[in-house]
């Protein structure tokens, strides 16, 4: 494990263990280090072991290289998109962790525009959302990140899901995660409308049942935690074909199966794959037990699911820190997050490639399925 690793996980842990009251257009394709001594919210070092393997590439390269793709601007300069959704129109949804709020993008025309103000319903930075067509639901995972650096507006001191109207972007309800060190990441839907969230600040999937008010553990499981030095743990979630749920963890690079059985969790089982994944974020059903999954070393991979392994096709990469993926058609948009830029450990401020983007991978047959 490399001194940036062990830099960035110790300060990332504390932030994550800090109580709540110390963290603070038309168509267009195209860390601070810190002191010795007692620390204050201030003096946070913006940092992040997510983005320990590529420390080392900002040490020597200013601009980022740009996938050579057809792609869409997302608005703001200091946007960041961290998670992308979609619905079965074509519509897409990004939720930005810099500036906050969702940004709306519709089909046919990529005309883009906020569509969740930042702010709206007390929500901060916006990392994985939702799009769930059956309730007319937009689902978003709201984080205070102010001790970070996000300038997101909001009231919210803590971590919470967020409910808007999936086709007016109003604010429908908010439900706080428990405890006091909670983060809200990344969201799954079930038939039944279950909400399931994976908390990267604990070894825990939360469950949230139609007409709940509150959450639920719904599978709890030590291997679901970030390595000793701390760091992001459960990041992606998705439901497989067969049914069950599958989880990644970020800095373990992790890929885990939880069976489900009558909406309960059974048998928990960590795949083992013929490729280690290298800070596995999102997850998104494919096909036959297959999945989309986006690395946050720069590639868009399919996964295979077979037994308790799994087999990984990359199918682009060259990416800036991807976070997220949706799919439409045979159509994969991929959002480039730049969040190397977010979680700056250098001592001089970097501004990231503008504006930000998410970028369309037209997917082969053999990756389709």
């Amino acid at each position: 494990m490399s001194w940036s690793q062990l830099l960035c996980g110790a300060l990332i842990s504390r932030y994550l263990k800090a109580s709540r009251s110390e963290r603070s257009t038309p168509l267009l394709m195209e860390t601070r280090a810190g002191e010795t001594g007692e620390v204050t919210v201030s003096r946070w070092v913006r940092c992040s072991p997510q983005l320990a393997i590529l420390v080392l590439v900002l040490s020597f390269t200013v601009r980022a290289t740009t996938p050579q793709l057809d792609s869409i601007p997302i608005p703001g300069t200091e946007a960041f998109p961290e998670s992308i959704t979609s619905r079965s129109d074509g519509t897409l949804y990004v939720g930005r962790l810099g500036d906050g709020g969702i940004v709306r993008i519709k089909p046919h025309t990529h005309e883009n525009a906020i569509f969740v103000q930042p702010g709206a319903l007390g929500s901060r930075s916006i990392l994985g959302v939702f799009a769930d067509e059956a309730s007319n639901t937009l689902w978003a995972c709201s984080n205070d990140l102010r001790a970070l650096g996000a300038p997101a507006k909001g009231s919210d001191t803590g971590s919470a899901l967020k409910a808007f109207d999936l086709r007016t972007g109003n604010g429908k309800r908010s439900v706080s995660l428990p405890g006091t060190h909670a983060f809200c990441n990344d969201i799954a839907v079930d038939a039944k409308g279950s909400i399931y969230v994976t908390d990267s600040a604990n070894p825990t999937i939360l469950k949230l049942s139609p007409g709940a008010t509150t959450f639920e553990v719904f599978a709890q499981d030590s291997a679901f935690s970030a390595p000793q030095s701390g760091g992001a743990g459960l990041d992606g979630i998705a439901f497989g074909s067969d049914g069950n749920l599958y989880v990644t963890t970020y800095a373990a690079g992790g890929l885990f199966r939880v069976e489900v059985k009558a909406g309960s969790a059974g048998r928990i089982t960590a795949l083992s794959g013929d490729h280690q994944l290298r800070f596995p974020d999102a997850l998104r059903k494919l096909g036959d037990n297959s999945f989309l999954l986006v690395e946050g070393a720069g590639t868009l991979d399919r996964v295979v699911i077979k037994n308790n392994g799994f087999a990984v096709s990359p199918i682009y990469g060259n990416f800036s820190t991807p976070t997220s993926v949706a799919l439409i058609g045979t159509t994969a948009w991929v959002a480039e997050g730049n969040t190397t830029y977010f979680f700056d450990i250098s001592t001089n401020k970097v501004t990231p490639p503008l504006p930000f983007r998410i970028y369309a991978v037209s997917l082969r047959k053999e990756n389709t399925k």
